[in-house]
């Protein structure tokens, strides 16, 4: 476990993260411009979405891969309510803010996600391909689980606010590279692999950069919400979404690889997908709140401390 934690810590990845979030905090005025990160942003969703189609192409559609998406669906559903009685019971939040917080939870990071497959790369441990099908379907549930929570049962989609979680623009272009690899297949990533395979860990190398900038901010700012009880709730959340996964794992029956990134999806708190939501549907909700939570707490502690540990736990169950 100490060797696994070491060598991720000193990965690049991990390292590019803690220069950018040291930086900010040192309040540096180092900045990536918003059109390159989300011209980053957009390589990555598509790279990983190619390669998992791909993979699924090669490995064909089994019990193991449909059993594992309905498992990731009924996660994002049930691991938001367990968040939000957690946060109405322990804090002071409000049902609406408790409710925003709770989506996070049950949705994704995907830029945890590929931290977290890059890590298995380099400890040579395989895993599925597919299982970005299953970070795909888990972007969703959790947030309409959290606006029905937030109205108390009562929450309606608007038209306005399926068309922002729907089309959210890292769920289209994650899904719709995901269609294209599958079409493609292994011939389809060997064509591109120069541009798909080959920049990949340099790219993520400069988001994480970036990434850190942006966490360091965000506790800077966010630091009078952030009350003791609900920083505690965003170390211990992932690690209760971890154990919920490794049972879903066992369950459908997982590499264990791939055990490990299911951990990993049910640990991490969207910052993408479900704010840009929330705007829409849940605008009473506080971003100060939700934001330096899962960007400033949730996604330092799975980066650094997070993945190694769902790794080794994933290892005790070959």
């Amino acid at each position: 476990m100490i060797e696994l934690a070491t060598s991720n810590l000193l990965s690049p990845m991990v390292l590019f993260f803690v220069l950018g979030l040291s930086a900010s905090l040192a309040r540096s005025d180092h900045s990536i411009p918003e059109a390159i990160a989300k011209g980053m942003s957009l390589y990555l969703m598509m790279a990983i979405g190619f390669k998992g189609g791909a993979g699924v192409a090669a490995h064909g559609v089994d019990r193991t891969l449909v059993l594992s998406i309905v498992a990731g669906l009924v996660l994002s559903a049930s691991i938001p309510v367990v968040a939000f009685r957690l946060l109405t019971g322990a804090t002071a939040l409000s049902r609406v803010d408790a409710a925003a917080v709770a989506a996070h939870y049950g949705s994704i990071s995907i830029v945890t996600f590929l931290a977290a497959m890059q890590a298995l790369d380099t400890t040579g441990v395989r895993y599925e391909s597919y299982m970005v099908a299953v970070a795909a379907a888990m972007e969703t549930p959790a947030i309409i689980v959290g606006l029905w929570l937030a109205r108390n049962g009562a929450t309606q989609l608007g038209r306005g606010t399926f068309r922002e979680v729907a089309l959210n623009g890292s769920i289209v272009v994650l899904v719709g590279s995901f269609a294209i690899g599958w079409i493609t297949g292994p011939e389809g990533l060997k064509s591109i692999a120069a541009f798909i395979v080959d920049p990949f860990k340099g790219v993520l190398c400069l988001f994480l950069l970036d990434m850190g900038v942006v966490a360091g901010r965000g506790l800077r700012e966010g630091r009078r919400s952030l009350s003791s009880g609900l920083i505690a709730f965003g170390i211990y959340m992932p690690l209760i979404g971890a154990c919920l996964g490794i049972a879903a794992a066992r369950i459908v029956g997982l590499s264990q690889g791939g055990t490990a990134l299911m951990m990993t999806l049910c640990a991490s708190a969207s910052y993408i997908a479900v704010p840009a939501a929330l705007r829409l549907a849940l605008p009473e909700a506080k971003p100060s709140i939700y934001l330096p939570l899962s960007l400033g707490v949730t996604f330092p502690f799975n980066i650094t401390i997070g993945i190694p540990l769902y790794i080794y736990m994933a290892s005790l169950f070959p």
